[in-house]
């Protein structure tokens, strides 16, 4: 067994986090075939934003993936996750601050719970909640990209596009993985938007939701 991967020996929590590119939801795949393997019950869950690839499976940048549902707020995360051995989070940050207590409260049941959510925004800003659950989490793994203009280790997702929203869902058309001294924060300008997933689904029109 790898070194932060641990046995399920009742409730505890564990964060991947790091910037784009960096191999996060292909861990947190990894981490729950193993579960899967070990016939426990496990729950897999995405916020209903990311449809990027799948609207029904976790898929990586290379397209492995694994079959999991949506979820469009935290409490439907409650009720999804509700009695699971293993509940498996992708793009935690998606779900705002209120993911926090509701990972609180399936981990203190019992459950183990495996998140992969981005630790910075694309200001090099810490994206919370992500930050929350680093401090509540017994495990943690930062995995790193590689910095597509110098290749040393790469920490930051540089946005690339004119877009001022926080949340931004995209890939390689909208980011770079840059390593600290490569990375050009961009300009303030006054035009900031934070963006949470409930102001986001509730201006979204209900034939664009998956």
């Amino acid at each position: 067994m790898r070194r932060g991967e641990p046995p399920h020996q009742g409730g505890v929590l564990e964060v991947i986090c790091g910037p784009m590119f960096s191999g996060k939801t292909e861990e947190l795949i990894r981490r729950l075939r193993r579960a899967l393997i070990a016939k426990q019950d496990v729950v897999i869950l995405k916020p209903w934003i990311d449809n990027r690839f799948s609207s029904d499976h976790l898929v990586t940048h290379n397209e492995e993936k694994i079959p999991s549902a949506q979820a469009s707020s935290p409490e439907q995360v409650r009720k999804l996750a509700a009695g699971a051995d293993v509940v498996g989070i992708d793009e935690v940050q998606f779900f705002g601050p209120g993911i926090v207590p509701v990972i609180d409260e399936l981990a203190d049941g019992g459950a183990r719970v495996i998140v992969a959510g981005l630790d910075m925004d694309y200001r090099a800003v810490p994206f919370e909640p992500v930050p929350q659950l680093l401090a509540r989490a017994e495990y943690i793994t930062k995995a790193l990209a590689i910095c597509v203009c110098c290749g040393n280790p790469a920490s930051r997702s540089q946005r690339i596009s004119a877009a001022t929203s926080q949340i931004l869902v995209g890939a390689l058309d909208h980011y770079e993985a840059r390593c600290r001294e490569c990375f050009e924060p961009p300009e303030p300008d006054g035009a900031e938007k934070t963006t949470s997933l409930a102001e986001t689904e509730a201006s979204t029109p209900l034939g664009e939701r998956s």
